[in-house]
């Protein structure tokens, strides 16, 4: 078993990191021709800045540089600095497949850390496939999929869909679901499991389900919709800068946590940010992180993540699932001896990470993450507090009886 662990390195505590440790000949550990020289390795960021989407993606952004310049300041990865090439995919799929391919054909890196969207690994999945090169992609998803070249460091359908829900009807005692998505196919797929969980396993009942562009904003029609049918939960995958919107009018409506649960799973701390704490106070979220997790791996993140951005900025779980990809890319490539995809992609099944900030995560077979579900209630600062915590749940993206 391979296990890797971090160290914290303060950027004024230069002394525990080494200015450079001479590393492997790059003819050994660069055979494909990767943007690989004797002391530096290139690698790719792919994510929205711009569009709906960059009120989600701003954080991986940041959570993947603030890793990349912790494992610069130990000596890099196999004696090798990490330079970063960023793209913008601009909330556009096809801009991210073009982008993908520029990293690849043209940037010639060695991995990309990107996506947000299930829209957008779609997109980029078969330029990552064609052209051999890894993807690591942080966002909790619909499952449905296994692929050499991604390494999915979210949660997958039954770590937190399906574990969610069990979570809510039990709890709630709740009988009757209204689901709400964003039209594209994450939430859509998701919803399409939710359904399934909740008729053939939980003998609940779907009492309504509709979507909405990403960037919609006028939800009225919808809010009288479940003023009317009375759920015992709303569950929504609302996504994006709609959020914003959607929180806001249902508390302008009056639907709020005294007279209606609701479970998200497209709501971390990044969107409460912009959508106001009072707007989602005593609502759910089905995560695997939250920022107010208390232990010293997190403590130890949390610090240097508010250091470097300030300390109104935080942290969501999919800006932590970002962090761990440079960590397990670097951690792949040390296992492996190479920079070449092949061969961290066979390495990475078997990793450990003890001080992830979640606390624990290991790499399957599948290339998925064994994690735990959490389930958080929102605050009005803006902050969630953990209400439940499962043990480590086996990733599993191709689930019997819902595919």
């Amino acid at each position: 078993m391979f296990v890797a662990s971090f160290l914290w390195v303060s950027s004024s505590v230069s002394v525990l990191a080494p200015a450079h440790a001479a590393g492997p000949p790059t003819s050994q550990v660069n055979t494909t021709g990767l943007a690989v020289t004797d002391t530096e390795v290139v690698v790719g960021q792919l994510h929205s800045a711009t569009g709906t989407m960059a009120i989600s993606e701003t954080g991986s952004i940041q959570a993947e540089q603030l890793a990349i310049e912790q494992i610069n300041a130990m000596g890099g990865v196999l004696g090798r600095k990490i330079k970063i090439v960023q793209e913008d995919g601009a909330s556009d799929w096809p801009t991210f497949a073009e982008k993908a391919k520029k990293l690849i054909q043209k940037d010639k890196v060695a991995s990309v850390m990107g996506c947000w969207t299930s829209a957008s690994r779609k997109a980029v999945l078969p330029v990552f496939e064609q052209y051999n090169n890894m993807l690591y992609y942080p966002t909790f998803y619909e499952g449905l999929e296994q692929s050499k070249n991604v390494i999915y460091t979210g949660q997958e359908a039954t770590q937190q869909i399906i574990a969610g829900l069990d979570w809510i009807a039990k709890e709630k005692k709740a009988k009757t679901f209204y689901l709400v998505g964003s039209d594209y196919i994450w939430p859509r797929t998701s919803n399409k499991i939710a359904r399934k969980h909740i008729e053939n396993v939980l003998k609940g009942q779907v009492v309504g389900e509709d979507y909405f562009p990403l960037g919609h904003t006028q939800f009225g029609s919808l809010i009288n919709k479940i003023k009317l049918k009375k759920p015992d939960v709303v569950y929504s995958i609302i996504v994006g800068g709609s959020n914003v919107a959607w929180y806001k009018q249902l508390k302008a409506a009056g639907v709020t946590a005294k007279t209606q649960n609701l479970l998200t799973i497209s709501v971390t701390e990044d969107e409460v940010l912009g959508i106001g704490g009072e707007n989602v106070e005593g609502f759910y979220a089905a995560m695997k992180y939250f920022q107010s997790l208390d232990n010293p791996n997190n403590k130890a993140f949390v610090a240097a993540f508010k250091k470097k951005y300030g300390p109104n900025s935080v942290i969501g779980d999919v800006t932590q699932a970002a962090y761990l990809g440079p960590w397990l890319w670097k951690a792949a490539v040390e296992k492996a001896g190479s920079f070449d995809i092949d061969k961290i992609a066979a390495a990475s099944p078997g990793i450990e990470l003890k001080t992830a900030p979640e606390g624990y995560v290991k790499v399957h077979d599948n290339h998925h993450l064994w994690s735990k579900l959490r389930v958080g209630v929102a605050q009005k600062n803006g902050q969630f507090k953990v209400v439940y915590e499962s043990g480590l749940i086996e990733p599993n993206p191709f689930p019997k009886g819902y595919q």
